[in-house]
């Protein structure tokens, strides 16, 4: 797949506008969206994502297309995982509700900057050193089985990291979130103060800094074309913001969703590390040339194997929540 400078100023140009009303929208009037507001623009961007996949199914082909919703997929249910941490981070702290919506964006607006950092250090990487599989495959693998000892989500998917203590500890901060802006002004002395909401602001942007440690490998296991793999990122996060005001309390149902992204990381490690054995040019070994044996797993299974995985997770989830519900009210009367 061949991808001109123009297409690329357009894309960009685009997500720069979509991030602009977005920022004006909150910024002018910050609120807790209804829950259908919230589910209106979480459709849209799902829409959207669905129109971009067809518009590359008839400029590119079919192959691309599938690229591109198996990885936007992938980094959708990754990026709902997020959410656990979210928040987590927004009870820690206290975070008034109708604050949220711009701790959220400006949490968006970070992780595209550092996933657009990655992607074109792993784009350039796997350019220049094919074996770089090899890492990616391992630590997808390994990245799934500390998923699967996790467990359950809880308190413990966040610790606060030494660059949040040291702010705490460093930064003349105020109790209040007051406005809602990164400062206020002091009562009394009328000094400048940092408020909680740059302390949040800071641990959002290194949580997502380490999802997307996850989030990159995962999808350079599906695609290695980077403007699939930039866009399906896009797409992942926009609607991110109202999905999580959309889902509120049946996150907490999700319960599987751990095991499922386990299963999913995994299959996509022993892709990437499947590809790496098929295209292996490491001199020590099997002498630098690849094993042809080695299977190559299609796009269509994969896009299988994630939609089934996932939604295998949710049925499972939900019933085990129901049950768990009906338990409890029979317990009480």
């Amino acid at each position: 797949m061949t991808v001109s400078a123009w297409v690329w100023i357009v894309t960009l140009a685009a997500l720069i506008v979509m991030l602009a009303v977005d920022l004006l929208i909150v910024g002018r009037r910050p609120h807790e969206p209804s829950m259908r507001e919230a589910g209106t623009w979480v459709g849209f961007y799902v829409g959207l994502a669905l129109l971009f996949g067809a518009g590359i199914w008839l400029f590119a082909g079919a192959t691309p297309a599938a690229e591109f919703y198996t990885g936007w997929l992938t980094e959708y249910s990754l990026s709902v995982d997020n959410l656990f941490v979210f928040v987590i981070i927004m009870g820690r702290f206290a975070v008034p509700r109708r604050y949220q919506q711009k701790v959220l964006l400006i949490g968006i607006v970070l992780a595209l900057v550092m996933r657009g950092a990655f992607i074109a250090a792993g784009a350039a990487l796997i350019a220049q050193f094919s074996w770089v599989f090899y890492i990616f495959g391992a630590f997808l693998v390994y990245t799934a089985i500390t998923l699967l000892k996790q467990g359950e989500n809880d308190e413990e998917d966040f610790k606060e990291n030494i660059l949040i203590r040291w702010s705490k500890r460093a930064l003349p901060l105020s109790s209040s979130f007051g406005d809602g802006k990164l400062t206020t002004a002091a009562a009394v002395t009328g000094k400048r103060l940092f408020t909680p909401m740059l302390i949040v602001m800071i641990a959002i942007g290194t949580t997502d800094l380490i999802f997307a440690l996850d989030s990159i490998p995962a999808i350079f296991g599906i695609t290695k074309e980077p403007y699939l793999v930039f866009t399906a990122n896009v797409f992942a996060l926009m609607g991110l913001r109202q999905l999580y005001f959309l889902l509120g309390g049946l996150l907490e149902r999700l319960v599987y969703l751990n095991i499922g992204l386990a299963v999913v990381l995994a299959f996509i490690g022993v892709k990437l590390f499947l590809e790496a054995l098929h295209t292996n040019t490491i001199s020590f070994i099997n002498g630098g040339e690849g094993f042809h044996w080695a299977p190559e797993i299609p796009i269509w299974l994969s896009l299988l194997v994630i939609i089934g995985t996932l939604g295998i997770a949710t049925v499972a989830s939900l019933a085990k929540s129901s049950r768990d519900k009906r338990k409890d009210l029979i317990s009480i009367s």
